[in-house]
């Protein structure tokens, strides 16, 4: 009669192996969809009650929203993010309104490789979800199961862009766990992504009564030239990282505090810019290509009539209108 080695040493050394080839930072690093209809989580950009990024002002620029919005419609499917166990209610506004209801999930920790042995457990995730009713408040839920339904936020919130509040228990940016990070073709690895909403294809302001924005447009009377590229983006929209890389900042431009004197630098593994007129979710720390990296400021606050744009500069002073075209002759 054939004997196995206890479990403590045969299941012990195959989980050791799997967890050489597959670490724990490596198994579902990215969570499952949040809701139907938002199959990559988008996130909700700025609207009139405010902007859904991680870091957004709050309350008047009196404090800074620690959660992130995942868009979602009002009666769509939740399901959950990653697996774990419930604990609830989580009553966000505390007034008993139409979406004051919410649940937390805390990831379990534990492996199955063999069976039904358990494995020993490495640390996992918490968040909030919050604007949800949740179809329980307790028991253990597996990634992309039905976690409940999203409440009615219109009733609340008219014209609100419907979302579900996503806040990690820690208070930390749950941004790159929700954001998919896509791998470019070969072809496209040197072309960034869309800066702005609305503008797709990083099409590039033409000439206005206050000038060009094409890069060497003249400036200053004919006295300079744009070391720049203008890309169209309208008052309040999202902007996006056109690249993966490190921020620093804030930049100053105008160096006079006006409206749209904010800006943030990326320097990434190929590229360093310069973004400008823009208010960043945050001036440093690590940010991947695609994801939200602010909003554009009111231009039209202090140049009306202009068309409003994000002022692109490489730090190297080349033009950048290369990486910028994207699709072009394609």
């Amino acid at each position: 009669k054939a004997e196995f080695p206890p479990f403590s040493s045969f299941a012990r050394g195959v989980f050791a192996k799997q967890l050489e080839a597959h670490p724990p930072q490596h198994q579902h690093q990215h969570w499952a969809p949040i809701c139907s209809g938002n199959p990559t989580n988008k996130i909700r950009g700025c609207d009139r009650y405010g902007c859904g990024q991680f870091g957004a002002d709050r309350h008047g620029h009196k404090g800074k929203h620690t959660g992130v919005d995942v868009i979602c419609a009002d009666g769509a499917t939740v399901y959950a993010p990653f697996s774990g166990q419930l604990s609830g209610p989580i009553r966000f506004f505390h007034n008993g309104n139409a979406i004051d209801d919410g649940v937390q999930i805390r990831g379990s920790g534990n492996c199955f490789f063999l069976t039904s042995l358990p494995l020993p457990s490495f640390p996992g995730y918490c968040v909030k979800l919050v604007c949800v009713h949740p179809i329980r408040y307790h028991g253990q839920i597996q990634r992309g199961q039905q976690l409940g339904r999203m409440l009615p936020m219109q009733r609340v919130f008219p014209g609100i862009i419907s979302h579900i509040h996503v806040e990690n228990c820690d208070h930390s940016d749950p941004t790159p766990q929700l954001t998919p990070v896509v791998q470019p073709l070969p072809q496209e690895d040197r072309r960034w992504a869309t800066v702005c909403s609305g503008n797709p294809t990083n099409e590039i302001r033409g000439c206005d009564r206050y000038g060009c924005g094409y890069y060497g447009a003249p400036r200053r009377n004919g006295k300079g030239k744009h070391r720049a590229v203008d890309v169209i983006c309208s008052d309040g929209a999202t902007v996006y990282a056109p690249f993966s890389g490190e921020l620093s900042g804030p930049i100053k431009f105008f160096h006079n505090g006006n409206a749209i004197d904010d800006g943030v630098q990326l320097r990434g593994a190929s590229f360093c810019v310069k973004l400008v007129c823009i208010h960043p979710i945050r001036y440093s720390g690590r940010i991947l290509k695609g994801q939200v990296l602010g909003r554009m400021l009111p231009m039209q606050r202090v140049f009306p009539g202009i068309t409003s744009h994000i002022h692109i500069e490489n730090c190297d002073h080349s033009d950048p209108t290369p990486n910028l075209e994207r699709g072009k002759g394609h």
